[in-house]
């Protein structure tokens, strides 16, 4: 009875974490076909779904003004071992009443972490390049986070909140600012595929178990009187 229980969860989690590996490097082979076209210019409308995923990971051009009144630091963002924030900061398209999410890349947190760093945002209107990401909404928030007015550290990079609090509309991407662009900070931007053979690992670790449990099942099986 213990065996009908066990080689299904092992082999299930197995899965799940293979099929975790695999998503992973899928996107990854997405971002290094797609980012090595040609810069597309960013649409002036609202965009749909098919829009949304037709601009994934393609580098994209933009034109406007940023909006420095509505940046924010999204906190426990970590590069080589260092706590910082990403920098986020919204663009106004020129000629459009559309703002997109630009990420400006990483700032450390100083020592005394009741203190901000200081994340300037370049004035007038700019030009740019980066790459179109859709950040994931499935996050924890370790404190509960105000509904109301306006904060300048967030813990996480919540797309509703920021619709919520802003009176313009916003695409559900944000544009990570290309390492050549100005204006920006640390871009190291993380691959898509990282730790995907870590899931691999525990994926065969799944599998072994429920290996290990059939052989132990089958070895007091035949030595049973």
């Amino acid at each position: 009875m213990l065996l009908a229980f066990l080689l299904p969860a092992f082999i299930s989690l197995g899965l799940w974490q293979w099929r975790k590996a695999e998503a992973k490097t899928a996107l990854q082979t997405e971002l290094d076909s797609r980012s090595h076209d040609a810069a597309i210019a960013m649409p002036m409308t609202l965009l749909n779904a098919a829009d949304i995923e037709s601009l994934r990971h393609r580098r994209i051009m933009l034109r406007g003004t940023y909006d420095a009144a509505h940046q924010v630091l999204i906190d426990n963002r970590l590069y080589r071992e260092q706590a910082g924030y990403h920098v986020i900061t919204p663009l106004h398209l020129a000629g459009s009443d559309l703002h997109v999410l630009v990420n400006r890349g990483w700032l450390p947190a100083p020592a005394d972490h009741r203190l901000l760093p200081v994340a300037e945002v370049p004035a007038g209107e700019v030009e740019l390049t980066g790459i179109a990401v859709q950040p994931s909404q499935r996050f924890f928030n370790l404190t509960p986070q105000p509904t109301s007015g306006w904060s300048a550290v967030w813990q996480n990079l919540d797309l509703e909140r920021f619709h919520a609090a802003v009176p313009y509309p916003l695409p559900p991407i944000v544009i990570q600012l290309d390492a050549a662009a100005t204006g920006g900070f640390v871009r190291d931007w993380p691959r898509p595929d990282e730790r995907a053979d870590r899931h691999r690992s525990y994926a065969l670790q799944w599998f072994g178990f429920a290996a290990a449990s059939l052989g132990i099942w089958g070895f007091f099986l035949i030595r049973r009187p």
